[in-house]
């Protein structure tokens, strides 16, 4: 089982880490969908001695410190660290497609994605809101996008909306496909046999009984009830200034979020750095780190790698865990609490 790892933009730190975590030694065996050139300049740059192994085939080892397996896809353009140039987002985009293409035909076993900047493939003349909605179409499916540290979970209803337009997106048919998603992959992937999720209000203090908002009583709850009903454990809908607390956090294994800024703003400060973006509903496993582009940072070998490190070993994990319940969330100490599980 091989992972294949996307750069993302070239003139941010997503090469840079590549190279430092290659130069450590991919405890996986992982393919790169990048140009060879690109990472050699780079590697020249921050003075890291890589071994650049041109291959269409995925190894099937881990591979050595200071080696790195690489499928070969051209950049149009010479690339500047730190600096945005439109006539290479093609480029990201490509590498992007050739790995989930490659996902889905089964060639790799996951994918694993370095930081893009949306607002330059935008300004290449390409619609384009982010890779958990270009992955989706590419693969025919609907994604739920959960970020993930040590000690907690937090899956998202919408995503990259405009804040003004997030109490329209959320219908009673959205947050029951959501939640079944969420529910499902939890799981399958994370082996959780009876997951226990809190659900948040769109409102502050969950629309203080129709007196600040009414989608919690209109929608949310709803829909709460009818899929408790189907088997799955639901708490809410709870204030979402009082939801990440222990008392809450300690008996369960995900948070839903209405709004992407709702939930991720305690995820990251909790996890920063060690965070894992985690894609459910495709047909295949993907992660990513929980960072931008940090175009200040690219060539300069200040850019940690740790949350990089983390989504490959998250990949990992999850590719070794049979994708099937078994054990009980108490079984398998599986609740956000417990520090050792992601």
């Amino acid at each position: 089982m091989s992972i294949v790892i996307t750069p993302g933009e070239p003139a941010g730190i997503g090469p840079d880490l590549i190279l430092q975590a290659a130069h450590r030694g991919l405890k996986t065996p992982a393919l790169i969908m990048a140009d060879p050139a690109l990472l050699a300049q780079r590697a020249k740059r921050l003075q890291i001695n890589i071994d650049i192994i041109e291959t269409d085939t995925a190894p099937t080892q881990p591979t050595d410190p200071g080696k790195l397996h690489v499928r070969p896809v051209a950049l149009p353009r010479p690339c500047t660290p730190g600096k945005l140039d439109p006539e290479n987002a093609p480029y990201v985009l490509e590498c992007l497609q050739l790995a989930a293409q490659g996902c889905l035909k089964h060639d790799y076993s996951a994918l694993v994605t370095g930081p893009l900047h949306k607002g330059i493939i935008n300004d290449a003349g390409t619609p384009f809101s982010g890779h958990t909605e270009f992955l989706a179409e590419l693969s025919n499916s609907y994604p739920v996008m959960m970020l993930a540290c040590p000690g907690l979970r937090v899956a998202l209803t919408t995503t990259h909306l405009p804040l003004r337009e997030v109490s329209n997106a959320i219908t009673g048919e959205l947050l029951t496909r959501v939640i079944q998603i969420l529910h499902a992959d939890l799981q399958r992937k994370f082996q959780i046999n009876d997951p226990r999720i809190l659900v948040c209000g769109l409102n502050p203090h969950a629309g203080e009984g129709g007196h600040l908002g009414t989608e919690e009583m209109q929608v949310i709850a709803p829909v709460l009830e009818t899929l408790r009903e189907r088997g799955i454990t639901l708490l809410g809908p709870l204030p979402a200034d009082t939801v990440f607390t222990p008392r809450y956090l300690d008996q369960a294994d995900a948070v839903l979020a209405m709004y992407h800024d709702q939930g991720l703003p305690v995820l990251k400060h909790k996890g920063f750095g060690n965070a894992v973006n985690i894609t459910l509903g495709l047909p295949f496993i993907r992660t990513s780190v929980d960072h931008g582009t940090a175009l200040e940072l690219a060539g300069t070998g200040k850019a940690e790698v740790g949350s990089l490190l983390a989504a490959i070993k998250q990949a990992a994990q999850m590719l070794n865990t049979p994708h099937s319940p078994s054990l009980s969330l108490r079984e398998r100490q599986c609740r956000i609490g417990n520090k050792d599980v992601p």
